[in-house]
């Protein structure tokens, strides 16, 4: 499962970018983790595939 969230940095630029948050199974405890991470607004769904 994986959310979009807009991105809000301080430059023009920033509005190009959004903040991905995946929720992850840890195999080895169960645990789940959160792994964030910026992307550019054309590679979001390649970023949410993997």
């Amino acid at each position: 499962m994986a959310k979009k969230v807009v991105a809000t940095l301080k430059t023009a630029d920033g509005r190009g970018f959004a903040k991905i948050i995946k929720m992850v199974k840890s195999p080895k405890t169960g645990a789940y983790t959160f792994k964030e991470q910026m992307v550019h607004n054309d590679q979001v769904k390649e970023a949410v595939k993997k």
